[in-house]
């Protein structure tokens, strides 16, 4: 009798199969080009021009690629050759139909929900957004698919507001006042009941809190908490791009008596059971205008090949306690934002400026890195201890690559020169290991005593600044392998702690930058995640100096994974580290309070570690990884406000620049110089009519066959300047 056999679960196997596929990069980048059209089938010679191979090589590896997905279920043949999506796989692919993410709003009223596990976002309809706002956490269902349409959606609950305040221009009613949001993806203004208006009169720009809103009734209640001033006055802009990146202007009156209670005495007891390097040559590196200085560096020299190098971040946690007013603060606030002409600080100035601030000349607590290092930039050792410190020399980064270039002499040249070359030996090493390189540029505006941009200037990163990268970088990655993995070994479990993680890239967007790059004439390697991050910086270098330079650095950066704070370590993708934290800036992010709190427990001498929840905790570093990106917001919409008032009065004026960007509107064209962004409309090419031709990125005319594409340099004169919508429009010369 021959016995049964057990029946496969195709499930599981198809699960396995696809983590298979994962692991090899080209495997996972030809499947990605199936899902993005799921109902076409390929073979491997369109395969192979959509990532870009042309040799024959290469074009063997795609055919064997195929051969292999097919054996492990991803695709079937559909003819000769011929390839298309598993049916499995399209149906592992649907999402559920009930669904939980964000709404990402457009000026139009509509608005497309937004969630990490899906490959694609969902559209939902102006009407089938409910009561949802920009940013807005809900619930939705899926409506069935339509044919040739993306997947559609309706909000049936809003979960969690994403900010409760908003900006906008007050407007007087016979019966109620009236706020219009600043935010043109608002779709909803706010009616003020007259005893909510708090003394705002007509034209005010306001903040105004979100009461109620009853179902079925379109506009919200709210109430002006605070009137900001006129439109268009630069105090009244700035206040308005922080509130409507969810920030809050002050800080309660009990957080700032609370800082004022903090002694600034360091006394006996402070000190006792601390390291003291008051007597080792010690230093900070900051840019020129700052005044909270997170980090120093120690430097002495052991022997010939050996040094020993101290990392010193200020002990923030020191003076801020667990559950103080002004840690719950903040907690809320989790970082500080720099806009273009202040900064709005995660900590009280006292704190930030003073207290905590590891300032020249005076002594001060700090917990460090102390590494023992030799000349070929090799750690012999680590170690980290609550220190005091006291910093002989307040360097900023222009006297520093002065002395590395030699140009400037100082008795602590032999020191910079030598911590000079040991972190270019670091992030030599780091980029051969596949770390990512990616090229930005800083955006500086020369203001005028009124705050008004009188000129932008672009800074290169240079040595000096590398300088103090690399040792950050080191200190992190440091502190993070101690935790997650010697003190993993010597306890046998993983300890709760906060990781920076930066998960790889997922393959369907390596795909589509692939094909875009193609298109433009480069190529990316898609073997491995080393050659794809080796092929990533050679790309790089490549651009250097084009016109679609900054357009290609901005594209590869939103390919890439958002970093994220998070108790599960993945690594970190872009810089190659298996382990890393945030550890060296307490005043500016929360996060390394955190990091900070946890280490001082794992080395308490008295072996009572106090375990964080990792629910807990992973429910902070959401909230920081959430704060963090609305800050990147509110920086980036400073940036484009001042670039919008640098060009008010060049209305008119002609100048040259080159194409960033093509869409159904027109052209984007940047200035060469300036870094300002304007749109060419495409009403506005009269000479013909001009069509989009998206596979190739340009605009054709119809009659002339005259070709715009990315990267053409082009001369534009300056139609109009909107400084509130941060808008400038451009026409062709």
């Amino acid at each position: 009798m021959t016995k049964k056999q057990p029946k496969k679960n195709k499930t599981k196997n198809i699960k396995d199969n696809l983590e298979k596929i994962e692991q090899e990069p080209l495997l996972a980048n030809i499947l990605a080009i199936f899902k993005q059209s799921v109902d076409e089938s390929f073979n491997y010679k369109q395969i192979s021009a959509q990532l870009g191979y042309t040799n024959l090589e290469d074009r063997q590896k795609v055919a064997k690629g195929l051969e292999k997905l097919c054996r492990l279920g991803a695709l079937i043949r559909v003819g000769r050759g011929k390839y298309q999506l598993a049916p499995q796989i399209i149906e592992k692919e649907a999402p559920p139909s009930v669904l939980i993410g964000k709404l990402d709003f457009k000026s139009t009223g509509k608005a497309y929900f937004i969630n990490p596990d899906l490959n694609e976002d969902i559209f939902i309809a102006a009407p089938n957004t409910g009561q949802a706002l920009p940013g807005d956490k809900v619930k939705i269902r899926l409506l069935p698919k339509r044919k040739n349409r993306k997947p559609e959606g309706i909000v049936i609950e809003v979960l969690e507001r994403n900010r409760n305040q908003f900006v906008g221009v007050f407007e007087k009613g016979e019966y109620a006042g009236y706020v219009i949001p600043d935010d043109p993806r608002m779709p909803v203004e706010f009616v003020i009941p007259k005893e909510l208006i708090n003394g705002a009169t007509e034209g005010d720009k306001v903040v105004v809190e979100l009461v109620e809103w009853e179902k079925g009734i379109r506009s919200p209640v709210g109430k002006i908490i605070r009137v900001l001033g006129q439109p268009g006055e630069n105090e009244v802009e700035m206040l308005s791009i922080l509130v409507n990146n969810g920030f809050h202007l002050d800080f309660p009156e009990d957080v700032l008596q609370e800082s004022l209670d903090i002694s600034k005495e360091i006394k006996e007891t402070d000190i006792k059971y601390r390291k003291d390097f008051r007597d080792v040559l010690t230093f900070t590196i900051d840019p020129a205008e700052a005044k909270d200085f997170d980090d120093a560096i120690s430097f002495k020299k052991l022997d010939n090949d050996t040094y020993e190098i101290g990392i010193h971040i200020a002990d923030v946690t020191h003076y801020v306690k667990p559950q103080s007013k002004i840690d719950k603060e903040a907690y809320q606030r989790a970082t500080s934002v720099y806009l273009v002409d202040r900064t709005l600080h995660m900590l009280p100035e006292r704190l930030s400026a003073d207290v905590c601030s590891l300032k020249p000349g005076e002594d001060r607590l700090a917990f460090s890195v102390i590494l023992k290092m030799n000349s070929k930039a090799k750690v012999l050792s680590s170690d980290f201890y609550e220190t005091v410190i006291n910093s002989d020399y307040r360097f900023n980064y222009e006297e520093v690559q002065q002395i590395i270039e030699g140009k400037r002499d100082d008795v602590n040249h032999d020191a910079l020169r030598t911590l000079n070359d040991l972190a270019q030996i670091l992030r030599a090493d780091r980029f051969r290991r596949g770390a990512i390189n990616f090229h930005s540029e800083e955006i500086n505006f020369i203001l005028n005593e009124q705050k008004k941009p009188i000129d932008i200037v672009t800074k290169e990163q240079k040595e000096a600044n590398q300088l103090i990268e690399e040792l950050m970088l080191l200190a992190n990655k440091t502190v993070a392998e101690y935790i997650g993995l010697i003190l993993k070994q010597k306890f046998n479990r993983e300890l709760p702690f906060v990781y920076r993680v930066h998960d790889k890239p997922s393959a369907e967007k390596i795909a589509n930058f692939a094909v875009f790059l193609r298109k433009l004439g480069y190529k990316l390697n898609l073997e491995n995640e080393v050659a794809l991050a080796k092929s990533m910086n050679h790309l790089f270098e490549q651009v250097a100096d084009r016109p679609e330079e900054n357009m290609i650095n901005q594209i590869a950066i939103r390919t890439m994974s958002r970093a994220i704070y998070t108790t599960h370590n993945i690594g970190h993708y872009g810089l190659a580290f298996k382990y890393y934290t945030h550890f060296t800036s307490p005043i500016r992010r929360y996060p390394d309070i955190m990091v900070h709190r946890l280490l001082k427990s794992y080395l308490a001498k008295n072996n009572k570690i106090r375990y964080e929840k990792i629910s807990e905790l992973e429910e902070k570093c959401k909230h920081a990884s959430e704060m963090e990106e609305k800050a990147q917001n509110a920086e980036w919409d400073s940036i484009k406000y001042k670039q919008a008032e640098f060009m008010l009065d060049k209305v008119g004026k002609v100048f040259t620049g080159y194409i960033t960007g093509v869409s159904k509107w027109g052209l984007f064209v940047e200035l060469d110089g300036k870094k300002c962004e304007g749109l060419v409309h495409m009403v506005d090419m009269k000479d013909d009519y001009y069509y989009l031709d998206e596979n190739n990125y340009m605009l054709v005319g119809h009659r002339t066959g005259i070709k715009y594409k990315l990267g053409d340099r082009v001369r534009v004169k300056i139609k109009y300047v909107d400084v509130a919508k941060k808008q400038i429009g451009m026409t062709l010369c």
